[in-house]
Order: structure tokens, then sequence, then C-alpha cells
């Protein structure tokens, strides 16, 4: 495990503080899980741009036609 050393403005560490309080977690936990959900996004971001350059419409537009044509429930309009 590695240690770094992080400046925050007040108002950042105060937010942080009172949010990893209400969850029930340390600050470090807290900004550890926060973190790591940014990279998350970031990577899947970059995954979805790196797999959208190999789609083909074709295949798109194959795979639609193979959904049937009703109506949706009426919960999810």
């Amino acid at each position: 495990m590695s240690t770094i050393s992080l400046r925050l403005p007040d108002s950042l560490h105060k937010k942080v503080r009172d949010l990893a309080e209400r969850e029930n977690t340390s600050i470090n936990q807290f900004v550890s899980s926060a973190l790591a959900e940014k990279i998350s996004a970031l990577l899947t971001e970059e995954y979805l741009k790196e797999r959208a350059k190999r789609a083909k419409k074709s295949n798109f537009k194959k795979a639609l036609k193979k959904v049937a044509d009703i109506e949706p429930d009426e919960r999810d309009k």
C-alpha cells in the first residue's frame, strides 16, 4: 500500500469528512473508493471509444432486426 500527501481546500475536506462520517467509513476509505470509481469511469469511457471504432452500422441494424416489434410495457413508456 502506498501513502500520498494530498492538499485539499478546507471546504472540500469538510465535505469529504462529513460524507465519510455519514457513510460510516474513514476519509481514507472514502477517498480511495471515490478514486477507484473515477478511474473505473475513465477506463470504461476509453474502452467504449475504442470499441466504437470497430463498430459497423450494418451489424447494428442486423441486431435490431432480431428485436421483437412490440409495444413497451406501460411502466416503460
